[in-house]
């Protein structure tokens, strides 16, 4: 890579990153190209040149908020472990992902009005779901799950579920909960998740 070329991917994660923070601080909305090249200190030529204009913008936020979901998600997926065992630290591993990183877990649920990225999100969703669809056919195989459940289904409820569950943290006044509560309500919800799934004998 010529310096050139590091200097214009330099710029381009520079006005990225700024995008990033407005729209940690002040929502998608407050997202402007001159806020973003005066937080990058940049010329606001610049964001044209390595990003492109607002749309553009919020897809390079929601790809970065993907690409950071995607390492939480794979990690769980790749460990060893029972049916059961691995269902669960795919939603820790989703739960925890969404209270270390909120603004970019809120891109992914509530994506901004632009069609890149509500149909790049869209596809890291069936991407992710179908890892967990394919545990629970795993699961159904091996006479742990009940057969009766169709796994594509079920994999979309748990993403669902989760979302509303986990969002309750950004919801106004007194729709809001802390975490101590979303905790209390995710195991819940997990155990009973867990002795649905299980084969009755």
């Amino acid at each position: 890579m010529t310096r050139t070329q590091r200097r214009a991917e330099a710029n381009r994660r520079a006005v990225v990153d700024a995008a990033r923070e407005i729209i940690a601080t002040e929502g998608a909305h407050g997202l402007n190209l001159e806020a973003v090249a005066e937080r990058a200190d940049v010329a606001l030529q610049t964001v044209y040149n390595r990003v492109g204009g607002r749309a553009a913008l919020l897809t390079a936020v929601a790809e970065q908020a993907m690409e950071e979901n995607r390492a939480y998600m794979d990690a769980a997926y790749a460990a060893d472990g029972t049916v059961e065992e691995r269902i669960m630290l795919a939603a820790n591993a989703y739960a925890r992902f969404a209270r270390e990183r909120p603004h970019e877990f809120q891109i992914l649920v509530e994506p901004p009005d632009v069609p890149d990225a509500v149909d790049r999100i869209a596809e890291l969703t069936r991407t992710q779901n179908a890892k967990l669809a394919a545990v629970l056919r795993t699961g159904i195989e091996a006479g742990l799950v009940n057969p009766a459940l169709d796994p594509d289904d079920l994999a979309t409820m748990f993403w669902a579920t989760f979302n509303g569950l986990l969002a309750l943290s950004w919801r106004p006044g007194a729709l809001r909960s802390g975490p101590e509560e979303i905790d209390r309500l995710l195991a819940a919800y997990l155990a009973t998740v867990a002795d649905g799934l299980r084969v009755r004998v």
